[in-house]
């Protein structure tokens, strides 16, 4: 066999070359595109999980297997020459150069999809790993993020085509780009202000996920923190969505964080109520709240006395963990022991307050 023989302005020694790198790229691209899955799901988690990595990487290999066959495959045929033969015009282009376009984009597009299912693959590691803490804001940050960068992927994939498919300066489109976008953001001012407030939220964690918060008259649970406004179950089961910047610009009480609950209780009496009776009843009140042994601490005094009632003001702290059931039952409690107590000594409660 004469390998020095020509076939379409090639030799067949460099057709065997191009076929045996590709051959070879074949056999070991299973292997080469597990390497490098494997290296970016170290990178990403140090722990060896076996399970857990062999699940993951596998989302990557045939991306990384596509992309790495394709390259090489580019890389050899370029050591060869385009035929005469086939040196054709098609429109205003000739064949060689609608090939070069072809390949080229469809080298542009298997790069995206491997960015792509990268970041997918980074965004599933990482999301496994924030539910296992109790803070559920990372869930919500490695989705956020997940979605901007995909953007940014598919944005630039978009350039990489016009420029190296078609021949287009892209800086003048950047450019047109940037004074529309200047435009459109001055006519979209109120979004962009809630899309920043987002960043705000999950950087700065006034609340996340799950907490309850009091904001606008309105008290519920965080559900969903979103780009543009937040999700909020309020304690009526309404569902309402409230814009960023009013969470960020507001004052929010964020009542999960709070280390105790309050039982705040105002009982107003006759005015014909004796001062000996009202601390009798004041000092009852105090002796029963010692007996529960759920209250932190408290404080009972008579706050006001006046033309219409006296009032005795009754404040009760229990641990934020005191489910509101055992809450409500206390505060019940205390209330009837008042009520007995005024019966059992003929003090009347105030008719007007």
């Amino acid at each position: 066999m004469n390998l020095d023989q020509q076939i379409l302005n090639n030799s067949l020694r460099s057709y065997l070359v191009v076929l045996g790198i590709f051959l070879i790229t074949f056999i070991l691209k299973r292997i080469i595109s597990r390497f490098f899955a494997s290296l970016i799901y170290t990178w990403i988690d140090k722990k060896n999980h076996a399970e857990l990595r062999k699940s993951h990487v596998i989302r990557l290999v045939v991306p990384i297997e596509q992309f790495l066959l394709f390259l090489v495959t580019i890389v050899a045929l370029y050591e060869l020459h385009f035929p005469k033969a086939w040196d054709l015009h098609l429109f205003k282009i000739t064949l060689q150069q609608a090939i070069e376009s072809t390949v080229k984009m469809f080298f542009i597009i298997l790069f995206v999809r491997v960015c792509l299912r990268t970041l997918e693959f980074i965004a599933k590691v990482l999301e496994q790993k924030a539910k296992l803490t109790k803070d559920q804001s990372d869930d919500q940050l490695v989705l956020f993020f997940r979605d901007f960068f995909k953007v940014i992927f598919y944005i630039i994939g978009f350039l990489l085509v016009l420029h190296y498919v078609f021949n287009e300066d892209i800086g003048n489109l950047v450019t047109s780009l940037s004074l529309v976008g200047a435009a459109v953001a001055l006519s979209l001012r109120e979004s962009l202000e809630n899309i920043i407030a987002s960043f705000i939220i999950f950087f700065d964690k006034p609340f996340t996920v799950g907490d309850i918060v009091k904001v606008n008259n309105f008290t519920g649970t965080i559900e969903k923190i979103g780009l543009r406004s937040t999700r909020i179950r309020t304690q009526e089961k309404t569902y309402i969505s409230v814009p960023n910047k009013q969470m960020v610009d507001n004052i929010i009480d964020n009542i999960s964080l709070r280390t105790e609950r309050k039982i705040e209780m105002d009982l107003q009496l006759s005015i014909n109520s004796s001062a000996d009776a009202l601390l009798k009843f004041t000092q009852f009140l105090k002796d029963t709240i010692l007996k529960n042994s759920a209250i932190i601490n408290s404080s009972v005094f008579v706050a006001d006395s006046g033309k219409q009632f006296h009032t005795i003001h009754v404040e009760c702290f229990v641990g934020i963990n005191y489910d509101i059931e055992s809450f409500n039952a206390t505060r019940q409690a205390l209330n009837l022991a008042a009520i007995e107590f005024a019966n059992a000594h003929q003090l009347k409660f105030a008719e007007k307050g």
